[in-house]
């Protein structure tokens, strides 16, 4: 597999070149919460358009450009759809070259949201929902971002190819023997989302469980959303890493997967949204990042998904699991931040990839 081509450390060095200092990222007080207003609306459909970076699954991104388009006809959502890793190197590419096609961005590694700000390239907005029913927790103090998806990456098993009683349960299960060549997992490097949970798991359990685990002859993917995917087909029958949510999906629409959520606890992850301030279109941008964070495209996300969200008025579906059920890895984006590289540099190492 082809690792990105530059490292966060050398894209911070791109970032200061062109003068986006940390200074320059400072905000002064955090800006006040605005409504959706008629000229707000009449200034984005006057811009027509929007491009939305994402990382969400396409048909999901899609989906949900949809239903924008359909709520505030005349403006088209463009989106661009990559892993995390290939989003964050494409868009410092793109600043390194003057191109700012990017106005709304959502990444499901936190830790670029940390970078991003402090290169002075996010905007202050902050959406009157978000200041009303956000928790301090998710939403940026500086209005620069806030959590538009909560989701787990989970184990799971193809319920044709194991027994329930024979599932793994845990990590530690996965270094039995019996699953020797049976299954599959994503790569930090492409998928933010695997990046988040190897942070956490290397943290909590140690690298010597991936050192072991590396022995299990593993098929590796890229992004968090192929696991599932592979498991639905029968291609393997246990998923080491991936996310839960497309599980829910594959499992609700009759596929045969199961969702595990491990005994030592599952790593947890937070998808923030935001607005670039170089964005070409910011009206359109700022009305979408709304939007997206309202209780209508919140409980949308949830209902459609199988995620969760941190808007206090989003109900969870019957019938899945509650978060507050479930045993979490601590999340903890600047840790992400401070290993990225160090992180993507020993797990090829351990995996010869």
């Amino acid at each position: 597999m082809r690792q990105p081509r530059f490292s966060r450390r050398s894209i911070l060095k791109g970032t200061a070149a062109l003068g986006l200092s940390t200074a320059a990222a400072r905000v002064a007080a955090a800006p006040a919460a605005e409504a959706v207003t008629p000229a707000l609306i009449e200034a984005a459909r006057k811009e027509g358009k929007l491009g939305w970076y994402t990382v969400m699954d396409l048909p999901v991104a899609e989906k949900m450009a949809k239903a924008f388009e359909a709520k505030y006809s005349g403006i088209a959502v463009r989106v661009e759809r990559s892993g995390s890793e290939r989003n964050f190197q494409r868009i410092a590419q793109e600043y390194a070259s003057r191109i700012y096609a990017a106005d709304v961005i959502n990444s499901a590694d936190a830790a670029h949201f940390i970078v991003w700000k402090r290169d002075g390239w996010l905007a202050p907005y902050l959406p009157e929902e978000v200041a009303q029913h956000y928790p301090a927790a998710h939403r940026d103090p500086d209005g620069m971002f806030a959590t538009s998806r909560i989701w787990l990456s989970s184990l799971g098993y193809n319920t044709d190819l194991v027994k329930r009683e024979d599932a793994p349960k845990s990590f530690a299960d996965l270094l039995d023997p019996k699953w020797t060549g049976k299954m599959v997992k994503a790569h930090p490097a492409y998928s933010g989302t695997i990046m988040t949970a190897t942070f956490q798991i290397a943290r909590d359990l140690g690298w010597g469980y991936f050192e072991k685990l590396a022995q299990q002859k593993i098929m590796q993917v890229q992004s968090s959303t192929d696991p599932p995917k592979k498991l639905a087909l029968g291609e393997r029958a246990v998923m080491a890493d991936g996310n839960d949510y497309n599980l829910i999906q594959l499992k609700e629409a009759g596929r045969p997967v199961e969702v595990v959520y491990p005994r030592e606890g599952t790593p947890l992850v937070v998808g923030p949204n935001g607005v670039f301030k170089a964005a070409p279109n910011p009206n359109a941008a700022r009305l979408f990042h709304g939007w997206l964070l309202s209780l209508e495209a919140q409980q949308f996300l949830v209902d459609f998904t199988g995620q969760h969200s941190a808007h206090a008025l989003v109900k969870e579906k019957p019938g899945r699991t509650p978060l507050s059920q479930i045993k979490l890895m601590q999340d903890d984006p600047a840790g992400v931040e401070a290993q990225s590289d160090a992180i993507k540099a020993r797990y090829s190492q351990i995996f010869r990839i």
